[in-house]
């Protein structure tokens, strides 16, 4: 971040199962133009150097080989929030995203032993922040960016 090694301390198994489980039913439903994979980078700007891995990212298939993934390569980011990653996932990506122009951001709050919470949301292109869309609890069922049901309630 900012040309600094941020160290982060591993995710949990659930958030990692979690992750994979959205990952995985986003690829599906996406169809043929868009891949939904983990555990890579976007560049999101270049000065001051601002990269970020988000817990899941829809992006464009013909884009994968391409290396940095940019901004403009991705449709939707998915945060999962985790135990000392509440303000960055909540706040700060939050702006760093809508700032690259990401159409959609969606943060996961997990409640242990409770099933998650999905907030979704839109980026209104001109103001570059993203609005409010719907809260899932138990099943998703997103008709935008493309319609796709997930069922987070056995985590």
């Amino acid at each position: 971040m900012d040309g600094l090694i941020t160290v982060c301390r591993s995710a949990s198994k659930r958030h990692n199962r979690l992750a994979r489980i959205l990952a995985n039913a986003l690829d599906a439903a996406a169809g043929p133009e868009w891949n939904a994979d983990t555990d890579f980078d976007v560049r999101l700007q270049d000065v001051p150097l601002t990269n970020r891995r988000p817990d899941v990212v829809v992006y464009r298939a013909d884009t994968i080989d391409i290396t940095p993934t940019r901004p403009d390569h991705v449709l939707l980011v998915v945060e999962i929030v985790s135990p000392g990653s509440e303000t960055t996932d909540r706040i700060v990506k939050v702006a760093q995203y809508a700032k690259a122009g990401i159409p959609f951001y969606w943060r996961v709050e997990q409640s242990v032993p409770g099933v998650p919470l999905v907030y979704t949301y839109l980026l209104d292109p001109a103001s570059r922040v993203y609005r409010d869309g719907d809260v899932f609890t138990g099943v998703v069922k997103a008709v935008a960016p493309f319609s796709v049901e997930i069922d987070i309630s056995t985590i």
